[in-house]
């Protein structure tokens, strides 16, 4: 458990809601398109209609299957019910969602950190439609008047729930992004919060140190952002904290998150599952997967960033097996986020050094992912053997990594182009004997020990050779007549 205020423990628990990547809604054909003109999506079966009657989206139910597998869930047979509440995005009055039967439960995720996360459940339901505040600052309470748009109002969703087993904002950032890479992974969402496809509400509660008994949670809202999201926990827990301090006592409540101010605020008494006086769906039957199709979804599923990261590490261990592991952890969970790490492994496989490919690949190629997930490897490690070869400079191989990812060619000819070619060895030496008899005093106190003339050594020879030395093949033929 980590304190995040001196004597005070914080506990976690995320409920992120996942848009799925279907043609049409979860219970109708209208169309699942971001971005159309409000109220053009909608039928009487979204709109709730009477006599309307709702027909089960079997890509959903494949979607929700994949991410309950890549989640470590076990896929059960499903029921839905309604749940009623009374907002005005919800044109039914009620939500078509599942509760005691949830198509998955009981999975788990590993953070790169090597933590894991249990998930309580995953299970499908129907997204809202979308209220605007208009006016003030954009909420209800100072808005001129509000317009509901229905078009997200049936969308399928996946909700998952965690465990409250979180305790630190960084951990809870940290969840939240290997779990936006697996949905991605498995090709049931894009995962673009600030399309609100992917939403995330945060269970926050604070007990003291050494106590086992949960505090009272408070779920905040409105968060769209991994940054926003650690901000308004640390907001709150402290918040919880000076409250308790003083003798006050938390109340369960739902909490809005201001991302302008940086604090919570309450939006209304937390509901319980009573107040939804939830009850079976009557127009729907139960989901019963066949094992068949089960093993079938998950045979088809690629690999998970985790195991993604365990390849790479792996091969950084093979190439350089000298290096401490932890030392690249980060560029590799950095690689593997940005789906670079195809590129990389592919790279190391084919005899390019781990230690460059890595770095090149969570500097230069992931400010530009998109395109360097266009690279060939043979490019990438034509590129690599210039730079391990002493061919071209680190800084030239960066230059033409950038004109590699702007489609200008292959190393090769982008080197001709660029005037990189480098000297031979035969002639540098000639250029650094000469450098030497130029400059004898300064060549005297750098054999001497004084290294502050080197830098003023290499620069002579950059300017006789125009910058095409390599600094590295210099600074060895310096090392070579320093030592005669």
């Amino acid at each position: 458990m980590s304190e995040i205020v001196p004597g005070w423990e914080l506990t976690v628990g995320l409920e992120v809601h996942c848009e799925l990547q279907t043609k049409t809604k979860l219970f109708c054909s209208c169309a699942n398109t971001f971005g159309s003109v409000a109220n053009t999506n909608i039928c009487p079966v979204c709109l709730g209609l009477p006599g309307s009657l709702p027909v089960l989206n079997e890509q959903a139910v494949e979607y929700a299957m994949r991410i309950g597998l890549a989640l470590n869930c076990h896929v059960e047979p499903s029921i839905f019910h309604r749940k009623n509440y009374f907002y005005p995005d919800m044109p039914k009055d009620y939500q078509v969602s599942q509760y005691d039967e949830p198509i998955n439960r009981d999975g788990s995720i590993e953070l790169p950190s090597g933590t894991t996360v249990g998930i309580e459940r995953a299970h499908l339901e129907e997204d809202t439609g979308k209220t605007s505040h208009m006016g003030g600052g954009g909420r209800i309470h100072d808005a001129d008047y509000s317009l509901v748009d229905y078009n997200r109002a049936g969308v399928p969703l996946v909700e998952i729930v965690s465990r409250p087993e979180i305790t630190s904002p960084e951990d809870a950032r940290a969840y939240l992004n290997e779990l936006r890479s697996i949905l991605v992974a498995t090709g049931a969402s894009d995962g673009r919060m600030e399309e609100g496809s992917l939403r995330v509400d945060a269970n926050v509660s604070v007990r003291r140190v050494g106590t086992t008994e949960l505090g009272t949670r408070c779920e905040v809202k409105n968060m769209n952002s991994l940054r926003s999201l650690g901000r308004a926990i640390e907001y709150e827990a402290a918040r919880q904290v000076e409250l308790l301090e003083a003798g006050g006592r938390v109340v369960q409540e739902t909490r809005h998150w201001n991302e302008s101010t940086g604090s919570t605020s309450s939006l209304r008494s937390k509901e319980e599952a009573f107040d939804y006086r939830y009850f079976p769906e009557p127009d729907l039957v139960t989901i019963a997967p066949s094992s068949s199709w089960i093993e079938q979804v998950r045979g088809a599923l690629p690999p998970m960033p985790g195991d993604r990261r365990r390849e790479l590490t792996a091969a950084m261990a093979k190439s350089n097996p000298d290096l401490d592991a932890s030392s690249y952890q980060d560029q590799i969970v950095t690689v593997v986020d940005l789906a670079l790490d195809g590129l990389v492994v592919g790279a190391i496989a084919h005899g390019a050094d781990g230690r460059l490919a890595l770095a090149r690949g969570a500097n230069e190629a992931a400010a530009r992912p998109d395109e360097a997930r266009a690279l060939s490897v043979e490019a990438f490690v034509e590129l690599l053997g210039l730079e391990t070869s002493g061919k071209i400079s680190a800084t030239q191989s960066k230059a033409v990594l950038t004109e590699m990812l702007d489609g200008h060619g292959a190393p090769s000819e982008i080197i001709k182009k660029l005037g990189y070619e480098g000297v031979d060895a035969d002639a540098l030496g000639v250029i650094v004997d000469a450098v030497i008899a130029a400059n004898p005093n300064e060549w005297l106190r750098f054999v001497e020990g004084d290294e502050r003339v080197a830098q003023f050594l290499l620069g002579q020879v950059m300017r006789e050779t125009k910058g095409q030395a390599n600094g590295k093949l210099v600074a060895e033929a310096f090392g070579v007549r320093k030592s005669r």
